[in-house]
């Protein structure tokens, strides 16, 4: 079979659409797959922090710290890898740095931002980073999966060109930025209306979603028998593994050193620094059970803290409600004092009316009239 025909019978297709409107308000399916991959690490995250003795005030609490973090990281990660887009004695737009809507936002800068300061927020809460590391990375994976959708929906960062069957076909009808994109040294990429490129963004997906289940299942098995940090160590290899090669197929338009784009420099570096993390870990870290143990202590004295801040709040309520039942006591007192005053007057008067008009009815002796005698 040509392939012209296997490019008509088999190939994943580009959406139609890449964002909607409600009202005026346009929204960007690549902000929707971010968000949505922030809620389910979020989600997979208290599920695992839990099981260790955290609860979910300290997950919300370091992820409104870590995505902050992580999404500044990722961006800024991205303006200074392509700096040609956005710094003007590159030929650059610095107003294009804002725009984060257009795609932009690179994992590695968003896992450095992130790691500072959710690590910053733990040793101030005193429990354990690197604990708090292996039950997110999971998470990880499964909100990278997700936000690579994202590309999807962008038409961007797709690979090298191909005729397997699994070929990503471009729609030049949408709206997607992606049909500006430049590639490879610059040049316009290949014309998407009779050429197939290798879907990089399935690619990472399934790649993550395959470590997810390594973590959860064959790590989760061994657990007990690793020290804190060592999970969220194999998450780094797993992740600057595939990468590398996964990098190597994309033709966007990046920087490079000796002939190797960046990111893949970046990812072989990731790789490295995961393996020695464990190494260092495995010899100097704490167990599991050593930190799980702090985080017992350090969710009791939470608790503690919260029923103390409960039981003030309820003293509050109490004593504002004592405060309003006094005074209204104190208005009904007067109030009765007063109607009790007004009564006692009332039998007053009426006596000495009675009185009165008693006397002046009664005849005197000296205005009676006698007959002749």
């Amino acid at each position: 079979m040509s392939s012209a025909a296997m490019l008509h019978l088999a190939y994943i297709p580009s959406p139609s659409f890449s964002t909607f409107h409600i009202g005026s308000l346009t929204i960007h399916m690549y902000a929707i797959t971010m968000l949505t991959g922030m809620v389910l690490a979020v989600w997979i995250l208290t599920h695992r922090w839990k099981k260790l003795g955290g609860t979910f005030d300290q997950v919300l609490d370091a992820a409104l710290i870590g995505i902050p973090c992580g999404l500044v990281g990722a961006r800024l990660f991205h303006v200074i890898t392509v700096p040609y887009d956005y710094f003007p004695w590159l030929g650059g737009d610095p107003s294009n740095i804002w725009k984060v809507w257009q795609g932009g936002m690179a994992i590695f800068g968003g896992l450095i931002g992130g790691a500072i300061g959710v690590a910053l927020w733990a040793h101030h809460k005193g429990y354990s980073f690197w604990l708090l590391a292996d039950a997110l990375a999971p998470g990880l994976l499964v909100a990278q999966a997700v936000g690579r959708l994202g590309n999807w929906f962008n038409q961007e960062l797709y690979g090298k060109p191909t005729t397997l069957p699994w070929g990503l076909k471009l729609n030049l009808s949408a709206d997607a930025i992606g049909h500006s994109e430049q590639c490879y040294g610059g040049s316009s990429c290949p014309s998407g209306a009779d050429t197939l490129f290798h879907p990089t963004f399935l690619y990472e997906m399934i790649w993550n979603l395959i470590g997810a289940a390594l973590i959860v299942w064959v790590l989760g098995k061994i657990a007990d028998r690793l020290k804190g940090g060592q999970i969220f160590a194999c998450y780094l290899m797993w992740y600057g593994l595939g990468r590398t090669w996964i990098e190597q197929l994309r033709i966007n338009l990046s920087s490079s050193f000796l002939g190797i784009r960046i990111n893949t420099w970046v990812a072989i570096v990731v790789i490295l620094i995961g393996m020695i993390l464990y190494a260092v870990l495995q010899r100097y870290g704490k167990s599991r059970k050593q930190l799980c143990e702090q985080l017992a202590q350090v969710t009791r004295k939470d608790k503690e803290r919260e029923a103390a801040e409960d039981r003030k709040a309820e003293e509050r309520r109490a004593a504002r409600k004592n405060s309003r039942t006094q005074t209204g006591d104190h208005h009904s007192d007067d109030h009765n004092s007063s109607a009790n005053g007004d009564k006692a007057g009332d039998k007053t008067g009426g006596t000495l009316a009675d009185d009165g008009s008693s006397e002046d009815a009664r005849p005197s002796d000296t205005d009676e009239t006698h007959p002749d005698d």
